[in-house]
């Protein structure tokens, strides 16, 4: 008798990770691009469930709504990519992650990001989904 379930095969860089950023999240935006806290208002690629609230994890694109920075760019939708989240979530070698905020970097439509560097660290998991994050951070945990 033939195995059921689907068969596991993909990219190495999204896995099953438990999703700790939903929506109407207040995040730190974790760069100099000008905003300090941000809304999150959408999840990109997510498939919706009936009353299942949207969910994102570390390396997701999200719509942010910018609540609060420079003036010019408060009340501004733009997407953002999640680079650290409070929840727990494990690493495909076994090891448990958390970190200490909720955190964002803001990207332009094309899939850059908007600052120049990025304050404190840098999940693997994004780096790794987003390489052109790896360059402006500091720490890469």
């Amino acid at each position: 008798m033939a195995k059921r379930g689907p068969k596991v095969t993909g990219v190495s860089y999204r896995l099953d990770l438990t999703p700790g950023i939903f929506m109407e999240s207040l995040v730190k935006v974790a760069d100099n691009s000008g905003a300090t806290l941000a809304r999150v208002i959408g999840v990109i690629r997510y498939k919706p469930v009936w009353r299942r609230i949207p969910g994102a994890s570390v390396g997701d694109m999200v719509v942010v709504s910018i609540r609060a920075g420079k003036p010019e760019l408060r009340k501004q939708i733009m997407r953002a990519v999640v680079i650290r989240q409070r929840r727990p979530y494990r690493r495909a070698d076994g090891t448990w992650i958390a970190f200490e905020d909720n955190a964002v970097v803001i990207m332009t439509p094309e899939g850059e990001p908007k600052g120049t560097e990025i304050r404190g660290p840098l999940a693997k998991e994004a780096a790794e989904r987003w390489p052109s994050l790896a360059p402006l951070a500091t720490i890469i945990v």
